[in-house]
């Protein structure tokens, strides 16, 4: 059975570099940065597989427009340990330490195009975004993240709002597809007919937006084609961003190679605006 437990000694955050070793093959965080911000305002959290440490999350105190919010910074989990509900754990986890402290938000950023990620973050945990930022990080060079501009998402986590803990399905009909996708040449999903003409053009309240269902695998067959993605992706999102709309939800696509963003006007969702 997997347990969780707040993190505060350097013993601990030594567990959490080799973790962090494992899932991004890169330099860890020194401990003594971890250390400090747990001490004042951050939070680290553990999952277990008995002695074992097998996954965590990261997050420090962070000031934007007047307000204290918990940038939740890293969510890591070893490879073998993946989809068993951790990861949605952890952040349930840290939100509950989160909102004890004091926080009403949570933010954090995530590549767009890591739809497993977008799974978790808008359709399970009811996260949105409406913040997109270009090359993030600049030239990353780890196994997730390699060959790809470091675009991101920003998430909103609201978490002492009705939307996270009293969330009710809303129903949007007839969103509208942003963008087309079909097989090319390699049988390879290639985004196509992307439907933008300006921000006077967005009068729907609700848009679909394709995304690759597995952009590592995407990456590996054939990498100009991850990077179209890319591009096409956002040049979408900013367009939508820009003129008012909220991404909330992801939507999975049976037996298909691509999955959907559902994106809403911002002032249809019941968050702070």
């Amino acid at each position: 059975m997997i347990t969780y437990k707040v993190l505060t000694t350097n013993q601990e955050m030594e567990l959490v570099q080799k973790v962090e070793q494992a899932v991004w093959e890169t330099a860890p965080i020194p401990t003594h940065q971890t250390l400090t911000a747990v001490k004042h305002g951050g939070t680290v959290i553990g999952a277990f597989d008995n002695d074992k440490l097998v996954g965590f999350s990261y997050g420090f105190a962070g000031f934007e427009n007047g307000k204290v919010s918990l940038c939740s910074h890293m969510l890591g989990i070893l490879p073998e340990y993946r989809e068993s509900g951790i990861g949605a754990k952890l952040k349930q986890q840290q939100k509950q330490l989160a909102t004890t402290i004091g926080y009403e938000r949570m933010t954090w950023t995530y590549d767009p195009l890591q739809t497993r990620n977008a799974y978790l973050n808008l359709t399970k945990l009811h996260g949105v975004c409406n913040t997109y930022i270009e090359d993030c990080y600049g030239k990353m060079e780890d196994g997730l993240n390699g060959g790809l501009p470091s675009d991101r998402f920003q998430i909103d986590w609201w978490i002492t709002s009705d939307y996270v803990n009293h969330f009710v399905k809303k129903k949007y009909d007839n969103p509208v597809l942003l963008a087309e996708w079909s097989y090319n040449a390699q049988q390879l999903p290639a985004c196509e007919n992307v439907n933008i003409e300006g921000l006077s053009h967005f009068k729907e309240v609700a848009y679909l937006v394709p995304a690759p269902a597995d952009i590592a695998l995407l990456k590996k067959q054939d990498l100009s084609l991850a990077i179209d993605w890319r591009m096409k992706t956002r040049q979408m999102f900013t367009a939508l961003f820009q003129a008012g709309y909220v991404a909330i939800e992801l939507v999975k696509s049976n037996h298909e190679p691509v999955h959907y963003y559902l994106v809403v006007k911002k002032n249809s969702v019941n968050i702070p605006q």
